[in-house]
């Protein structure tokens, strides 16, 4: 029997998942989700998915649909962020003739950027057990989505309490990948084979140090910044290109704890290679400006399309100051 409330990765256990997901991992977290969402996915308990940006909250809703009693109907993403409810309620009526669909899911992504009116117009729309469903009420399965904490976004006062105790029926906390990098070599090997399949190109071989340089990058973007990498290596057929953007992107940061930078010096060679292209590509690009407006730094933020602030501080950072011309102007 399932429990109001949000599902501990920690401490929930069980025997292999009778339904085969379409989510690849081995960490606790995915393991959770595989016994978790076959067990809730023919309810029609609403659903709230919590985690960072880029987890794969879309992916385990539309999974939930696929095994759903309701996975005949139609799938909906509503995008709280830019759209208002009266158009959610248009379409259901416009559809059905009655107001709701009774037999798809409605996925409302990042709920949390309602404001408060039009939290109020949700929460109206609603069945509950004290009122009669009528033809203005939504009747489709609710599966919600946020990057923020709703508990938290409750107790600030910004969100309403009704409305979040509407919503979670269960709620699903998704870990950031950085959590989780033991689900990196199947997550990666699964979209190097999408995008392969997809583009008619053979799936490459990933080597060694590329999937150590994978496993030791704190992924920002999480799932879907990994999965644009295999995306681009398909594309490129060169991992080190595709892989150069993540040096950059990641300097400055401490290595991931469990990290083999330490003890595998390959891994930290490829790494180190890749910055130091990517620095070298930088500076002659300025350089380049530089000389053309005669050290011009204004124009050259201008001709680069970067701020005056930004140059300046690569200047700093790729020690150029000191090959400025004397007669440079700033």
């Amino acid at each position: 029997m399932l429990d109001h409330g949000s599902i501990s990765v920690a401490e929930t256990q069980g025997e292999d998942p009778p339904v085969s997901l379409m989510i690849p991992g081995v960490s606790a977290t995915i393991g959770v989700l595989q016994r978790v969402i076959p067990e809730i996915a023919p309810t029609d308990i609403p659903i709230l998915i919590l985690g960072e940006s880029g987890t794969g909250k879309e992916v385990i809703a539309s999974e939930i649909h696929r095994l759903s009693s309701q996975c005949k109907g139609p799938f909906v993403k509503f995008n709280c962020s830019c759209m208002s409810l009266d158009w959610l309620l248009e379409m259901e009526i416009q559809r059905t003739g009655n107001g709701g669909w009774r037999n798809g899911t409605v996925l409302l992504d990042e709920v949390s950027q309602l404001d408060l009116a039009k939290q109020t117009l949700l929460l109206n729309l609603l069945p509950d057990r004290e009122r009669e469903v009528s033809g203005s009420c939504l009747t489709s399965r609710l599966i919600s989505t946020s990057t923020r904490d709703l508990a938290q976004e409750m107790r600030s006062g910004n969100f309403r309490d009704e409305l979040y105790f509407r919503l979670n029926g269960i709620c699903l906390r998704i870990p950031a990948l950085r959590q989780r990098k033991e689900d990196i070599p199947s997550l990666f090997a699964a979209f190097l084979s999408k995008h392969s399949n997809l583009l008619g190109r053979q799936q490459p071989g990933i080597k060694n140090s590329t999937m150590d340089l994978l496993l030791q990058y704190s992924w920002p973007g999480n799932v879907r910044e990994l999965e644009n990498v295999a995306r681009e290596i398909v594309v490129l057929g060169n991992d080190e290109l595709a892989l150069s953007g993540l040096a950059v992107n990641d300097e400055g940061k401490p290595p991931a704890e469990g990290s083999s930078e330490g003890t595998n010096p390959k891994a930290r060679s490829l790494k180190h290679a890749a910055r130091e292209a990517s620095r070298e590509a930088e500076r002659h690009l300025i350089l380049e400006s530089l000389e053309r407006t005669h050290w011009n730094r204004k124009q050259s933020a201008r001709e680069l399309q970067i701020s005056y602030k930004a140059l300046l501080y690569k200047l700093k950072q790729l020690e150029l100051e000191a090959d400025k011309k004397s007669g440079g102007r700033c």
